[in-house]
């Protein structure tokens, strides 16, 4: 049997009654695919990151500059991915263009990292931001114990996790009610701010360049937590293959909602500082329930609640598009099978949404927010880089492809420059362990790339496992769809 997992906007698949297969439909229009883009962007990062942006940064002014630049360069991102998107119309997103435009080797350590670090990481860090704005409403004008915060964070990863693993359309609705109350808490936010701005709270931005921090370092870790909030940016190719008319879509999707979520960012800081000054801000726990208690009073629960759903939106949007890479991996033989099988009756992920809850608990144990996020964001712009690197060659060897849509050519040289800067001056301006870590780990790969991939080594007893678990989850193989 052929099972494959629905993607977050379009309905289940069809049962090919004489084969036993099911294949999904091409029924993800326009506006469902801008949702996808704008409700993955908006998640935690708008609530934790602008304290950590200030950080680095300094200053109001230069914070709102990296804010701005953060959006261009994930447009720029986005419009080189559109036709990669377009080009390459299999699912997948990063991993299969990798594949197709670079090789098998950074395909595999991109699919071998992405499902040990990227996306267990981006769970990680996004429970601990819903867990610590739940948390900070019980202790009120007090730190809050990092134990209870953690122990709040596995709670929200398991609910996440079993729901996404029983019920496809229940996850489904889940997100759509979450992007819906995440885009009223922050227009409530927004409306605060201008209303503050009106009565003359405007003394944060006289002088709102005083103290910016221009080093190399700095500045790399502050976009590395703006862009923490942008990302998702490429969510729509990993659905590329469920896609309406994708030649036209995905670029008018990127088109419209990236645009969006930078101004609805750049209005929600600009209401952040009317409403605090930068020294509130750096030290709040909770930067959105630090607004409220400033503006709203006693309405401050409004808030917590409204970034507490926004944050489960979020982290069940990463959830429920993450087995995509497993998926497609999987089938291309770079990943163990078991992460390419479902549940033969709810049509879930459910050995890769397992694996990716367990990595996530493990996670939480050692991290917090702001070094799981810059660990994250080394990772994927790394491979961004290698991805936008493809796109370059692809140019430049093989101008004669059809390509529905297409970019200038300096576009994504400018978003590969960005990539390496990105990956670059962290090590170089604020040299950590942690990064080094991160490279071995993706080296490591190799040790499995050589005799797994390579040579398709398969030790007896691996099969017998699969096979208990398929009997134990009640899973089945998946493959492409025709």
């Amino acid at each position: 049997m052929e099972v494959k997992e629905a993607s977050s906007t379009s309905a289940d698949g069809k049962m090919d009654e004489d084969t036993g297969k099911v294949h999904l439909k091409r029924q993800l229009g326009l506006i469902s695919a801008v949702s996808m883009i704008a409700g993955t962007m908006i998640g935690s990062g708008i609530f934790m990151s602008p304290q950590w942006v200030l950080y680095h940064m300094g200053s109001p002014g230069s914070s709102l500059l990296i804010w701005a630049a953060c959006g261009l360069l994930a447009m720029l991102g986005a419009l080189s991915y559109a036709e990669l998107g377009t080009v390459i119309t299999e699912s997948g997103g990063d991993y299969i263009y990798i594949l197709r435009n670079v090789g098998s080797l950074p395909a595999f350590l991109l699919a071998y990292t992405s499902v040990i670090v990227v996306r267990p990481a981006g769970i990680a860090g996004i429970s601990l931001s819903f867990a610590e704005y739940v948390v900070a409403a019980f202790y009120p004008g007090c730190p809050s114990p990092q134990a209870v915060i953690k122990c709040t964070a596995a709670v929200c990863i398991l609910v996440l996790g079993t729901i996404n693993c029983l019920n496809v359309r229940l996850s489904m609705s889940i997100m759509n009610f979450f992007t819906a109350a995440k885009l009223i808490i922050l227009l409530v936010i927004i409306v605060g701010g201008l209303v503050l701005l009106v009565k003359g709270n405007t003394q944060v931005f006289h002088n709102a360049f005083a103290n910016t921090a221009t080093g190399f370092g700095p500045v790399g870790v502050a976009f590395y937590q703006g862009l923490w909030s942008y990302d998702g940016w490429n969510n729509l190719n990993y659905i590329t293959e469920e896609l309406k008319n994708p030649e036209v879509n995905l670029p008018r999707a990127v088109m419209i909602a990236i645009p969006l979520v930078t101004c609805v960012y750049l209005l929600v800081n600009i209401s952040y500082f009317a409403a605090m000054t930068p020294q509130e801000l750096l030290t709040s726990d909770a930067v959105a329930i630090s607004w409220g208690l400033k503006v709203l009073g006693t309405w401050t629960w409004i808030i917590s609640l409204g970034v507490a759903l926004s944050t489960i939106g979020s982290a069940n949007g990463t959830f429920f598009s993450g087995g995509r890479v497993c998926y497609v991996a999987a089938r291309e033989g770079h990943l163990p099978d078991a992460l390419s099988m479902a549940h033969v009756k709810r049509l879930t992920p459910s050995p890769a949404l397992i694996f990716t809850s367990v990595i996530s608990l493990i996670m939480i144990i050692p991290g917090d927010f702001s070094s799981i996020v810059n660990f994250f964001s080394f990772t994927a712009w790394l491979f961004y880089g290698i991805t936008i690197s493809g796109l370059i060659y692809m140019k430049i060897k093989k101008p004669d492809i059809p390509r529905p849509y297409k970019v200038p050519i300096i576009i994504p040289v400018i978003v590969l420059i960005a990539a390496v800067y990105l990956v670059l001056a962290p090590i170089i301006g604020s040299p950590q362990l942690e990064y080094l870590y991160v490279t071995l780990f993706i080296l490591s790969g190799l040790i499995l790339y050589i005799p797994v991939v390579r040579y398709k080594w398969s030790p007896g007893w691996f099969h017998s496992v699969t096979l208990h678990l398929q009997l134990l989850l009640q899973v089945a193989p998946t493959d492409k769809n025709n």
